[in-house]
């Protein structure tokens, strides 16, 4: 475990000279085919993708450019992450075409996928010579993921349910008048490691003794909170159905652009800090192959994530992007050294090995 300080990748001129090579140079979209002419186009790629905001920033940043660069029209499927793994996995085994193209997922579900040896390398991206160490997947050869963004699971609320001042620790939220008012999602992710904290004990003992971390997730068990996904925050605090909730601040942000009074803060205990990033399952055809590269080589411009990422709020991997103006100084949005010192970052290893075990403790302890 570690916390992060980004900073600027400089892949070897040797290694970034062989994969333009290697490909024929950079065309418009930074990727150019090896072949005589340009692989045949695909009617469609799938892309798989969250639905609600995270879709449509999506389809605002890189798809609708993609497409009207390439005429290759892209089909999202808002299968859950969780849910498109295991097909995923059985196609590779049984050499099948999978069923998507690009997954977009946590880099966690991605890392697992990596280590099964069912990921596409994208080392010859041409664009990664210009993002920063964020875009490099911790702890595996090669890029059989790239990282694409950064984000924050805050503690979002509402300012009218906290009458004395922003919530300053986690702990606020077992005061009794929140019971039936809080949120988390269904298996916890985003708040095992400061429950650790909050909990008495130090991130130095994850995943060796976490007890502190079940012993405080026992107690906020008693408030009898909502459990979801991505979507849901945004619609329980669009209903008011909701005081505060452990979430991406790409959900609270959405709420407040459809007019819900919300705000959100890193508290004293810290807050996670993971990455989401894309990648391309193998066996599929070669062609096939060769665009969704350059998808997702486009997806690493700075044009195409200046506007995906504005409209989710989140930091990405290219140098120069200009935040949001409603997130300049944001906590969620770190950008300085500082800022980095609040979150907390576990290694990925130590997640793809221990997830699966914390997300059926947390469901265990919330179904208890």
């Amino acid at each position: 475990m570690k916390r992060f300080k980004p900073t600027l990748s400089h892949l070897s001129r040797r290694t970034f000279l062989q994969a333009t090579a290697a490909l024929g140079g950079a065309s418009a979209l930074g990727l150019r085919s090896s072949y005589a002419q340009e692989p045949e186009k695909p009617a469609e790629i799938i892309v798989r993708a969250w639905g609600g905001s995270w879709v449509d920033s999506l389809k605002a940043g890189v798809s609708g450019s993609f497409t009207k660069m390439t005429g290759i029209a892209v089909r999202h499927d808002l299968t859950e992450d969780n849910e498109i793994q295991p097909k995923v996995w059985a196609a590779v085994a049984q050499n099948r075409v999978p069923p998507i193209h690009i997954n977009w997922d946590t880099t966690t579900n991605a890392t697992k996928s990596a280590l099964r040896g069912v990921t596409e390398d994208l080392s010859d991206l041409p664009n990664l010579a210009n993002v920063t160490d964020l875009a490099k997947p911790a702890g595996l050869e090669g890029f059989p993921i790239v990282n694409t963004y950064g984000y924050v699971y805050v503690l979002a609320y509402r300012p009218a349910a906290f009458p004395d001042g922003p919530p300053k620790s986690w702990k606020d939220l077992l005061d009794p008048k929140f019971k039936g008012r809080l949120a988390f999602y269904n298996d916890g992710i985003g708040f095992h490691f400061p429950a650790q904290v909050a909990g008495g004990g130090k991130l130095e003992d994850i995943p060796g003794n976490m007890q502190p971390a079940w012993d405080f997730i026992t107690k906020m068990k008693a408030q009898q909170p909502l459990l979801g996904e991505d979507p849901d925050f945004t619609t329980w605090f669009q209903n008011g159905e909701i005081d505060a909730a452990c979430t991406i601040s790409t959900n609270a942000r959405e709420a407040r652009k459809n007019g819900v009074k919300i705000e959100w803060v890193v508290p004293e205990e810290g807050a996670k800090f993971d990455t989401d990033g894309l990648w391309i399952p193998k066996g599929l055809p070669e062609n096939e192959l060769y665009w969704a590269k350059q998808y997702i080589n486009h997806a690493l411009t700075k044009e195409a994530q200046q506007v995906w990422l504005d409209g989710l709020g989140l930091p990405g991997v290219v140098p120069g992007l200009t935040p949001p103006k409603d997130l300049v100084g944001d906590p969620s949005y770190p950008t300085t050294e500082a800022d980095f010192q609040r979150l907390i970052r576990i290694s990925s290893k130590i997640q793809v090995e221990n997830e699966s075990e914390w997300f059926s403790k947390f469901k265990a302890i919330m179904q208890g």
